[in-house]
C-alpha cells in the first residue's frame, strides 16, 4: 500500500517583494498541477516565514502532500506546473534552498 509523502521546501529569498511573487506562483501551481489530466497533489501550503534567529536565512516555505512517493517523484521531474514554477523562480533572487520529504511516522493533533 502506498504511504503518504510530505515534501517541505525552504528557500532563501531575501527581498519581500520576491517572496510575494513566490506566493503567487504557488497559488498558480496549486490550481494547475495535474497528472493524467486530474489534480494529484493532496495539499499545498506555502508562504513567507516569520522572522526568527533560528531561520538560517530561509524566508519562504512550501509544504506539499502526495498520496505516494511516485506522485512526489512525478512532481519533481515531470509536472508541467512545477516545471513552470521552477523556471519562474530563477529570476527571483533565490540564494539557496533545501528540500526534504518524509512519510509520517507520528500523526497527532486535534
Amino acid at each position: 500500500m502506498s504511504q503518504k509523502v510530505i515534501r517541505v521546501a525552504l528557500f532563501k529569498v531575501p527581498l519581500k517583494e520576491n517572496q510575494l511573487k513566490f506566493e503567487e506562483l504557488y497559488k498558480i501551481l496549486a490550481k494547475t498541477a495535474r497528472k493524467d489530466g486530474v489534480p494529484y497533489i493532496l495539499s499545498v501550503e506555502a508562504g513567507p516565514t516569520h522572522p526568527d534567529e533560528r531561520d538560517q536565512g530561509y524566508t519562504f516555505v512550501a509544504k506539499s502532500e502526495f498520496s505516494s512517493l511516485d506522485d512526489m517523484k512525478y512532481y519533481d521531474a515531470d509536472c508541467e506546473a512545477h516545471l513552470m514554477l521552477k523556471a519562474a523562480t530563477k529570476n527571483l533572487g533565490v540564494q539557496g534552498f533545501m528540500i526534504v520529504y518524509y512519510s509520517p511516522a507520528v500523526v497527532a493533533g486535534l
